[in-house]
């Protein structure tokens, strides 16, 4: 299975696809999201991602408000109502050509997650695929939505149980198979507990459970680990939030990836893909000397006279495997034979040395 993004093709045998998701890391400011998307290419990203949402649209000011435990997990941080930061955090649709030109002026992707249905009809003019956030996965109504515009949909699962990635891929699926299913924790603490909880290994559930689709991965942890499982799990498709300073003020810059070590991620994933290879088993070509010195043959373990019938005695087993003497695994075919010639003490054994 491959799909195609802009001018890339994504698929198990293409380079990771790296997605910086710079999200509300944009601080309300279009030249830092301009800013941010220059060091995401800097950095390795292939794609700049933001996330278009209106907050009386996404989040019921009422309800949070309302909530008996308050403001919980990552939001219990947060200094302002769930609905002012996400009122901050929206990025107006006038911003939307802006950033497009940016990202294709220095030749990096630009797509969003749009969060309502009057923000998926706007951006689908300027995007080449749609990335669903983990939130949506059980919206279906909205998930056929963007299937339907035809072009890739990325779909993150975190939060949610097996019940509901095989109803959202169902749906989507029956519509437009162009879908990257992603692996996901939706915990934003940047705790480092949260490597307990990945779980990566859903990664080989997915792959056989839907062989149709691409794997991805759509991270909230710091450092490579998370991501070279993932890759080597098959995911083809990662996805980060993206930030130029980690103690900046807002809600996605602590768990985000700075550049540097995004940088670093993308060059460990590269080596991984080197590393990778291919499935057979073969002798490489940087190990074909090893063969020979580091390998055994058979050798005449005393002077042999022409005529000598081959015990097990008269053979030794040794390094160097001399290129064309008898190897290892024909020990119990030359005993029995008969020496042609004397064969000096150490000397590999050929076949040419040997007759019935």
């Amino acid at each position: 299975m491959e799909i195609r993004i802009g001018n890339r093709l994504i698929g198990a045998q293409y380079p990771t696809y790296f997605i910086a998701d710079v999200a509300a890391n944009h601080d309300g400011d279009l030249e830092r999201a301009i800013l941010l998307i220059r060091l995401a290419k800097e950095a390795g990203a292939d794609a700049a991602k933001f996330q278009n949402f209106q907050a009386p649209k996404i989040v019921s000011d009422y309800g949070f408000r309302h909530m008996d435990d308050g403001q919980v997990s990552h939001q219990a941080t947060w200094k302002k109502s769930v609905f002012e930061v996400y009122q901050g955090a929206s990025i107006p649709f006038d911003w939307t050509p802006l950033l497009m030109e940016a990202c294709n002026e220095i030749g990096i992707d630009y797509f969003t997650s749009p969060y309502d249905f009057d923000a998926i009809e706007y951006v689908d003019t300027y995007i080449p695929a749609f990335k669903i956030g983990s939130g949506e996965i059980d919206w279906i109504e909205s998930l056929e939505t963007i299937a339907r515009k035809g072009k890739p949909v990325l779909l993150a699962t975190g939060a949610s149980d097996m019940g509901d990635v095989q109803r959202a891929v169902h749906a989507i699926l029956a519509i437009n198979p162009q879908l990257v299913l992603m692996q996901c924790n939706t915990n934003y603490t940047a705790s480092p507990e949260n490597y307990d909880h990945i779980h990566l290994n859903v990664l080989k559930t997915y792959a056989s459970m839907f062989p149709q689709v691409v794997l991805g991965l759509s991270d909230h942890t710091h450092g490579p680990a998370t991501v070279l499982g993932a890759v080597a799990l098959g995911a083809r498709v990662i996805e980060r939030h993206f930030t130029d300073d980690n103690n900046r003020d807002g809600p996605d810059h602590k768990f985000a990836t700075n550049p540097q070590a995004w940088a670093d991620m993308v060059a460990e994933t590269r080596k991984l893909e080197r590393a990778l290879g291919c499935a057979d088993k073969f002798v490489a070509e940087n190990e074909k000397d090893t063969v020979v010195v580091q390998r055994r043959c058979l050798r005449a373990a005393r002077d042999i006279q022409a005529g000598e019938i081959f015990t097990r005695a008269m053979i030794d087993v040794l390094r160097p495997a001399t290129p064309g003497a008898i190897l290892p695994s024909h020990l119990l075919e030359v005993i029995g034979t008969k020496a042609l010639h004397a064969i000096p003490f150490g000397k590999e054994l050929r076949w040419t040395d040997l007759g019935s």
